[in-house]
């Protein structure tokens, strides 16, 4: 007669989950939520109408801070360290299949930045690119070209200390996941492509690419979302620009209104979006089937 019934542990371990998903996801639908209050709207519950003012606000700017421009940053750095993750992360995937001389060695040096806090990370990699501004000073005076440094003002940027700063970050989980995919990858292929007249980059390229795809677009989507919610690494590495949530954590002490929020949850959009779309990409690839090699 107990045959289907649930035990009570079931229960009691469902009710702790669920408070799990509140204490997880209570956030971020608060924030949602009070984000599209009408404009006499505050920062805390009751609301008081429903609207997108707060949006139209944020669209208008917010006062001194350009959110566009910051917005627009963060898009341009996540997508190059999405493209460089990938890239990287694949040649590396592919090297570690075979063994060589202080393959171990790198390996733990590649993945050591995730147990380093990140804001040293960010302290180190400012740094050493303030020592480069400091060697290129010295250098450029020493040989009598001094009136080049008048343009000069930092080697730090988006693309070189902030993209250093973020690849730290994302590089390590890149490598973790296709060491995975190719711990799992079945050689046999490759040895039936060689077998039919296949040179290693046509076995490469019709073989083994197809079958790891869905595992690279993956390895993208954490890169850029990663870099996308990045702060602490980013903070003593960017230079005189700021990406947005360094902007948004900028703001938290300055905006008193709900456009703080309407903020918070469009960036919070575009990482579902982003993650909405890779695995609609990966469903396809791997629905598609591997071009046959010619």
């Amino acid at each position: 007669m107990n045959e289907g019934k649930r035990p009570g542990s079931f229960y009691a371990l469902a009710f702790v989950f669920g408070l799990f998903v509140i204490f997880l996801y209570g956030p971020m639908f608060t924030i949602f939520v009070l984000s599209f209050q009408g404009p006499e709207g505050g920062l805390t519950f009751p609301m008081r109408g429903a609207s997108l003012h707060w949006f139209g606000k944020l669209w208008e700017g917010m006062g001194v801070v350009d959110i566009a421009a910051a917005f627009r940053r963060s898009v341009a750095l996540g997508t190059v360290v999405m493209l460089c993750t990938v890239l990287l992360a694949l040649g590396a995937g592919l090297a570690f299949r075979k063994k060589f001389s202080g393959s171990g060695l790198l390996f733990y040096t590649s993945v050591a930045s995730l147990i380093m806090p990140s804001i040293v990370v960010s302290l180190g990699i400012g740094l050493q690119f303030r020592l480069i501004d400091t060697t290129v000073k010295t250098v450029l005076e020493s040989i009598g070209l001094g009136g080049w440094l008048e343009g000069y003002g930092t080697a730090m940027g988006l693309y070189t200390s902030a993209l250093g700063a973020h690849l730290t970050w994302t590089l390590p989980f890149g490598l973790l996941i296709m060491l995975a995919v190719f711990n799992r990858f079945n050689p046999a292929y490759e040895e039936a492509a060689s077998d039919l007249g296949a040179s290693p980059w046509q076995s490469f390229r019709h073989v083994v690419l197809p079958l790891i795809a869905p595992s690279l677009v993956g390895v993208g989507m954490f890169g850029f979302t990663l870099s996308w919610d990045e702060i602490a690494r980013t903070s003593q590495a960017i230079g005189d620009v700021n990406t947005l949530p360094l902007e948004l954590q900028g703001l938290t002490s300055t905006v008193t209104t709900p456009a703080i929020y309407a903020l918070g949850t469009v960036t919070t959009v575009v990482s579902f979006a982003v993650m909405g779309g890779t695995l609609a990409l990966m469903k396809l690839l791997k629905r598609k089937p591997p071009a046959p090699a010619h």
